[in-house]
């Protein structure tokens, strides 16, 4: 008996063994019996309610399944000559009251010796054993020895079951118990065979009792059960009111998309179910049936979604089927973790359903459904790639984070996706790993033999930076996916001699160094200078520092560059989505603000700064000149020399030098601070660079804008 079936009710196992039973004589109840239902373990019967009330709606589920097991097991009798009686509609009914809530089905129905066997008998052993192993597990309880039938009681404070067996000249039997051990089993009146469940529910449970919870309850847990199952009556509207008509409102598909042969279905038809399991998302990317028979069963459909936000990750999910029962949508374990945002159906009666979900991941059949369903859909993407790449590429944006999801989590998938997965540049080209490997590889080699891979993120926001890579030859990809930050860290694992680098980590000639770096003639102390000037104008932002530096860069080159270490930026970015790198977020973000020397404009600040401050700067030159000076003589006398054998006065003579060159250069840079603070070029330029990359916010972008306009006045 497969594991799906020991998760239905105890009538299952009650008509399962009937039907195997060669001759049962069915008793006559003439009068009323009282009696207790026999348990091995004092008290169980409770025990097993309080653990059962942890997920109370299943009970729906576990009644109708039964009702579906009994009616056709009816349907195998007959097509075996064993039940030659009309079996006509065999429709399950479920019917609301004011208080109650019934489950009529036309199945095998039971005679009150079978009752008496299979319903007031609960015997197992171990009892208390089984229930300290499953206590944390309310699903391996429910239909766990046929104890699905006392789900009902979750909800119930008194249950009927009104029963007449299939058999020739059958007497129709009552039984009635509130949820104690204590039952009555009784004569009844009853035309025709079949099972009535009668739940008479609890005060605290009457939420059941309204129509519309009940319509869901039934739409999640029997939308595709095999029987038809009907609640109620279908509506029309008529006199400005909606009214029931004739027809049995049937909430089920007994013939799912699943069921079907692929051959025999359309595109359409597809579309139409996803409809039906997702009646507010938007139209599937495609799909993949599922029908394998051996060495498991299992079928489905999966369905690629479209994808816009992160709410949409969470919203649906795969719902897992056992013989068209709904079981859950939690899959996780059964199917890989990539697949998890796929939506669809799975069914296989092969899937230990009512265990921990510890076993789940040990069991060697749920290993295999894994591995299969995973190279399904690989095969599937292959197969798309191949035969209709431009369509592949036009869905490749909202493909692509299910390939890269499973290309970081599943090894044997990224083997075989690194064949199709591609690589979308700035220009909204598409290319395969190999061939982007081959387009690059002439232009974008550094002096080391490294193939450089340059990537935006923002081609927006990073269009200057795109623009001068294309101006050199290079050709820039586009990556703005969730999970391209940890995709660029596997690829580089994963290809040799090969590195990623966002076009705006650096200046141009120093993302791809071609030779060494080129020099500028600019004395030290100009370059010192120009870096003083602008640093001063830098904004003072909390966990924000720049690193400032002159050098020649063209003057065709903008006058200033802000770059952030590729290798920081990552760092940081990886651990917003990876708690255990919280280490680098808590870190400040660093720039580094290049000072192009060969640009006119700061040429002309230079020339400026050097006239305007002349007069206050040429005394602290010449006295730092003598610093200096005095300084390199000091250390050179100490140099070789342990710390105590250097005199004192020597030590303080160091040290004094030091302090008057440091207030020398504070005192310097303070004129140079001010003197910057009065020139609109330099504040204009900083700002400007700020702009670029999306730094200048609030009131230093108001100054900008009111700077501009009187400039330009």
């Amino acid at each position: 008996m497969s594991k799906c079936q020991a998760s239905t009710c105890l009538a299952f196992f009650l008509y399962k063994e009937a039907c195997e039973l060669k001759e049962i004589k069915n008793n006559t109840i003439k009068t009323m019996q009282k009696g207790n239902i026999g348990v091995t373990t004092e008290n169980i019967f409770p025990i097993i309610k309080k653990f059962l009330y942890s997920d109370h709606e299943i009970f729906l589920r576990e009644l109708v399944s039964n009702a579906v097991d009994a009616t056709q097991k009816l349907k195998t009798l007959a097509s075996k000559g064993e039940f030659k009686g009309e079996l006509g509609d065999l429709t399950i009914h479920v019917s609301l009251d004011k208080d109650t809530i019934t489950i009529s089905d036309r199945g095998l129905g039971m005679t009150a010796e079978e009752i008496e066997k299979y319903i007031n008998q609960i015997a197992f052993s171990g009892a208390n054993d089984f229930l300290a192993k499953y206590k944390d597990d309310a699903n391996a309880i429910i239909g766990h020895f046929g104890l699905g039938f006392y789900s009902a009681f979750m909800v119930a404070k008194r249950v009927e079951i009104v029963t007449r067996s299939y058999k020739e000249d059958a007497q129709p039997v009552k039984w009635t118990c509130d949820g104690s051990p204590e039952f009555t089993l009784e004569g009844t009146e009853k035309e025709g065979r079949g099972t009535d469940i009668v739940l008479y529910i609890d005060d605290d449970c009457r939420e059941f009792l309204e129509e519309a919870r009940l319509s869901s309850l039934l739409r999640k847990y029997c939308h595709f059960l095999p029987i038809p199952v009907a609640f109620g009556k279908k509506k029309e509207w008529k006199d400005g009111k909606q009214v029931d008509t004739e027809e049995d409102n049937v909430i089920n598909d007994t013939t799912p998309l699943w069921t079907r042969k692929p051959s025999e279905l359309k595109d359409e038809d597809y579309k139409a179910f996803y409809r039906d399991l997702y009646p507010m998302s938007d139209e599937p990317l495609f799909w993949i049936h599922l029908n394998v028979d051996y060495p498991f069963n299992l079928t489905g459909i999966l369905y690629f979604p479209r994808i816009k936000s992160n709410i949409d990750l969470q919203k649906n999910k795969i719902q897992l089927y056992c013989n068209q029962v709904y079981v859950t949508d939690s899959v996780e374990g059964i199917v890989p973790d990539f697949l998890t945002l796929l939506h669809g159906v799975i069914d296989s009666p092969d899937i230990p359903l009512n265990v921990s979900r510890s076993y789940l991941q040990s069991d060697s059949n749920v290993k295999k459904i894994s591995t299969y369903i995973s190279k399904k859909v690989s095969d599937r993407l292959q197969s798309i790639f191949k035969n209709d790449r431009k369509d592949f590429e036009s869905k490749w944006d909202d493909l692509k984070i299910f390939i890269h999801y499973g290309m970081l989590t599943e090894e044997d998938f990224y083997d075989k996706a690194n064949k199709f997965a591609l690589l979308k540049d700035t220009d909204s080209k598409y290319y395969t790993y190999e061939e982007y490997q081959n387009l690059i590889k002439g232009e974008q080699t550094d002096k080391d033999g490294n193939l450089v891979y340059l990537y935006a993120n923002n081609a927006e926001e990073q269009y200057s930076y795109i623009e001068a890579a294309k101006n050199k030859g290079y050709n820039v990809l586009l990556m703005d996916g969730q999970l391209d930050v940890a995709l660029i860290s596997l690829l580089e694992r994963k290809m040799e001699k090969s590195r990623f680098t966002r076009v705006d980590s650096d200046v141009i000639d120093r993302l791809i160094a071609k030779e060494d770096a080129r020099t500028t003639d600019l004395e030290a102390d100009k370059r010192e200078m120009l870096a003083t000037v602008f640093r001063s104008q830098l904004p003072k932002v909390d966990k924000v520092e720049f690193n400032v530096e002159a050098q020649g860069l063209g003057e065709n080159v903008a006058p200033i560059l802000i770059t952030q270490s590729e290798y920081m930026r990552r760092m940081k970015e990886m651990a917003r989505i990876q708690p255990g790198m919280s280490f680098y977020g808590e870190m400040p973000d660093m720039f580094n603000v290049v000072i192009n020397v060969d640009n006119k404009l700061v040429k002309e600040v230079l020339n400026n700064s050097e006239t305007e401050c002349a007069a206050d700067l040429t005394p602290l030159n010449l006295s730092l000149a003598d610093l200096n000076k005095r300084h390199e003589e000091l250390h050179k006398a100490q140099e070789g020399k342990k710390a105590e054998e250097i005199p004192t006065a020597d030590k303080d003579a160091l040290e004094e030098v030091e302090k008057k060159m440091a207030d020398e250069k504070a005192k310097k840079e303070s004129i140079l601070s001010t003197y910057a603070g009065g020139n609109k070029v330099v504040r204009q330029l900083v700002d400007l660079a700020l702009l670029q990359n999306n730094m200048l916010k609030g009131e230093a972008l108001n100054n900008f804008i009111k700077r501009s306009l009187e400039m330009i006045g």
